[in-house]
């Protein structure tokens, strides 16, 4: 299901291949910046906390990402000064949001 480079990123994405590292390091750079924190609220959603400066960043990554990968969901609102983006995946690709999640974990 997944690219053999990046596991998050299934074969099922429209995105042409030459454009995929591009939206990777998107994401990278936003996970590096933005994201407070990470938690799973079900094998199927997983939420960020964000750094609320990100909003336009985010919103932007993640509707171009619905685009090329439909079976996304992500929902932004805020909470308490947080900003939150819910992720969520139809059950075939809960491995897509493992990975996706392991690659926003903070480096050790």
């Amino acid at each position: 299901m997944a690219t053999s480079d990046d596991p998050w990123m299934p074969q099922a994405c429209t995105l042409p291949t030459a454009a995929q590292p591009l939206r990777v390091a998107e994401f990278d750079e936003l996970f590096a910046t933005a994201v407070r924190g990470q938690r799973r609220l079900s094998p199927t959603v997983l939420r960020w906390e964000l750094d609320p400066a990100a909003e336009s960043a985010a919103r932007d990554l993640t509707e171009r990402e619905s685009s090329c990968c439909s079976f996304f969901a992500f929902t932004l609102a805020t909470a308490t000064g947080q900003l939150l983006l819910d992720v969520r995946v139809p059950p075939a690709y809960v491995d897509v949001l493992d990975g996706l999640a392991a690659r926003a974990e903070p480096a050790g």
